[in-house]
């Protein structure tokens, strides 16, 4: 954080008086852009397949292309198209990404291969686990606060992603006691081998790998209680206090916020050491619980009514479970101001990467100011 105190107060004396003498006023907007680019330096990023290997013909510059995607974000701007609108017509927004003239702005077929190049290398995942890792080296997070948002796809639902069970011709007649039972005992073993129970004994890389990632359609109870349904993604954030999202997980839009609990505390605990873990009654279960003390948090979850043994939580964690809220507005936050509500992309990892372009922007603005 030492670091980030004299990044912040260099551009704040040097670099920004610097830049209007050139360019003029410098907006709020505009600085969140600057602080982006500052902090996350991509330039360390792009290498291997994003760069030219010196063979065929030269390859248009990933790091201007990936901070136009970045000012897209920032300002929230609904299509590529519109994007290149705005940087053939301001000179400022051109000349900060590396193009000194507008015949020098690629086309749109361009900007829609690089950014399957970012996606194919998950780019931004990278990026923001970097970022979190470099702020929070030696920092405490007194509460990660976990849920979900609903993202709306622009694509055909897909098939699931389990395969379909062998279809045995049914025996006519009554079943015997001995079918019976064995009937019993395999649905009995099939509940024991549920997701959320194997998670515990399974590292990061697998229980990501089992998570279903293709779009289909979900629903989710709103504030008023009222179940809504869609067809697309689900984006799952932990968010630190300040609001400082520390890990993100995109899946179909089908599986319950709880099975993908666990997954983002593995994530969280390789970059940040956390305190307490905040979730609503949708991560009641004691798998994660357990996870959760496992890795020496204390997690505080709203009891599920609909559990025979749920104890409603004591003064002291109520208090606690307030700072919940903060997930709640990072979700918000997303859809209304960093594009989330504008994906026209299609697939997982595409639909990861327009996301995350907004979930590093609003860490880098909350990092720096927590600062002021």
């Amino acid at each position: 954080m030492n670091n980030l105190s004299d990044m912040y107060f260099n551009m704040q004396c040097r670099l920004f008086p610097l830049l209007e003498e050139e360019i003029g006023e410098i907006t709020e907007k505009l600085q969140e852009f600057l602080q982006i680019i500052e902090l996350v330096k991509p330039s360390r990023f792009i290498d291997g397949a994003l760069s030219w290997c010196g063979l065929g013909r030269r390859m248009k510059s990933r790091e201007s292309i990936f901070r136009a995607f970045v000012l897209k974000s920032v300002y929230n701007l609904p299509t590529t198209k519109v994007l290149i609108e705005n940087l053939i017509g301001n000179s400022t927004w051109r000349q900060l990404c590396g193009w000194e003239y507008s015949s020098q702005v690629p086309s749109e077929a361009t900007f829609s291969r690089a950014f399957e190049e970012l996606s194919r290398v998950n780019l931004l995942g990278r990026i923001h686990g970097t970022v979190i890792t470099e702020n929070y080296k030696e920092k405490i997070v007194g509460h990660a606060s976990t849920d979900s948002t609903a993202v709306a796809g622009r694509e055909k639902a897909c098939r699931k992603n389990t395969p379909k069970k062998d279809r045995k011709p049914k025996k006519r007649g009554r079943k015997s006691k001995a079918e019976l039972a064995a009937l019993k005992e395999q649905e009995f073993a099939e509940v024991r081998t549920r997701r959320l129970e194997l998670q515990p004994s399974r590292n990061l890389a697998e229980n990501l790998a089992d998570l279903p990632r293709g779009c289909d359609w979900g629903g989710k109870q709103n504030s008023k209680g009222k179940t809504e349904y869609w067809c697309g993604y689900k984006l799952h954030l932990s968010l630190a206090d300040g609001g400082v999202p520390l890990a993100g997980i995109l899946t179909s839009a089908s599986p319950h916020d709880s099975q993908v609990a666990i997954p983002l505390m593995q994530m969280t605990s390789e970059r940040a050491t956390v305190l307490y873990d905040l979730g609503d009654s949708a991560y009641d279960a004691p798998e994660i619980k357990e996870v959760s003390k496992a890795l020496g948090r204390v997690p505080i979850i709203d009891p599920n009514k609909r559990r025979g043994d749920a104890v409603e939580l004591d003064p002291a964690e109520k208090l606690r479970y307030r700072e919940r809220s903060t997930v709640e507005r990072g979700n918000s936050e997303l859809k209304d101001n960093y594009g989330a509500r504008h994906v026209r992309v299609k697939g997982h990892d595409k639909v990861y990467t327009h996301l995350m372009f907004g979930v590093i922007a609003i860490t880098v603005k909350q990092l720096f100011n927590m600062l002021n």
